[in-house]
C-alpha cells in the first residue's frame, strides 16, 4: 500500500548559479511545466514494404515557471538564501539595492532542482530518507534562462519564466536527470545534490 496516491499541492524549486548556493524560488512560483526533450524517430519505407527506423537525437528541455515576484532580481545568486526576482538570470546580477538591470548579452549557465516531496524541513536540492519521507526530483544542470515575460492582464503582475537545457553537454555526457526514493518499510536515501560547478553537475 503506498503513502499517496499523487503529488499535488505543494513542490519545492532551486536555482543554482556555478559554484553559487542552491536558491529556493518556490515561494515566488505558482505553476511549473516540463516539456521534456523527445527522443523521436521517422521511418523509411522499403519497396519491400519494410520499414527501416532512423533515429533522430534526443531534443532539448524547456521548464516554464509562472511566478509573482516582487523584485527585478535576487541580489547575488551565488549566495541569496531566497529568490527575488527573475530579470537577472536572463542578463546579468546586481548585488546592490536597489538593483538595476539592464539586457546585455551575458549567458550564465544554471542547475534547476524542482522536487515533490512529503517533507517540510528540507529543500530541493536536499536529501530525503524513506519511509519517513518519500521524493520525486527532476533536475537540469548545464541550463539557461531564455525568456522572462510580464504580464499584468489580470490585474496582478506575473512572470513567466523559461529555462532551457540541451540533453547532454559537448562531451556527451548527461544534464538532466529524475531521481525518487519512495518506501513505506525499507530505509533507503536520495541524496543531497552536490555543489553545482563547471565540473559538477549534481554529484
Amino acid at each position: 500500500m503506498t503513502k499517496y496516491d499523487a503529488w499535488s499541492e505543494l513542490a519545492l524549486v532551486a536555482v543554482a548559479a556555478q559554484s553559487g548556493t542552491d536558491v529556493p524560488f518556490h515561494a515566488k512560483t505558482e505553476t511549473i511545466d516540463i516539456d521534456m526533450g523527445d527522443k523521436d524517430f521517422e521511418t523509411m519505407a522499403m519497396v519491400s514494404g519494410g520499414r527501416i527506423v532512423k533515429f533522430t537525437p534526443e531534443t532539448e528541455t524547456t521548464v516554464t515557471l509562472e511566478c509573482y515576484p516582487l523584485e527585478a532580481g535576487s541580489g547575488d545568486i551565488s549566495a541569496a538564501t531566497s529568490g527575488t526576482g527573475f530579470f537577472d538570470l536572463l542578463h546579468q546580477e546586481d548585488t546592490g539595492q536597489g538593483y538595476q538591470i539592464s539586457n546585455s548579452r551575458l549567458r550564465s549557465k544554471y542547475r534547476l532542482a524542482i522536487m515533490w516531496t512529503d517533507s517540510t524541513t528540507t529543500y530541493a536540492a536536499g536529501a530525503i530518507t524513506a519511509p519517513t519521507n518519500q521524493a520525486l526530483r527532476f533536475v537540469a544542470a548545464d541550463g539557461y534562462f531564455i525568456s522572462t515575460k510580464p504580464s499584468f492582464t489580470d490585474g496582478i503582475l506575473k512572470w513567466t519564466v523559461k529555462f532551457k537545457v540541451p540533453p547532454f553537454d559537448a562531451s556527451g555526457n548527461s544534464n538532466i536527470k529524475v531521481e525518487s526514493v519512495y518506501s513505506t518499510s525499507t530505509t533507503y536515501t536520495l541524496t543531497a545534490l552536490g555543489t553545482y560547478s563547471s565540473t559538477t553537475k549534481w554529484a
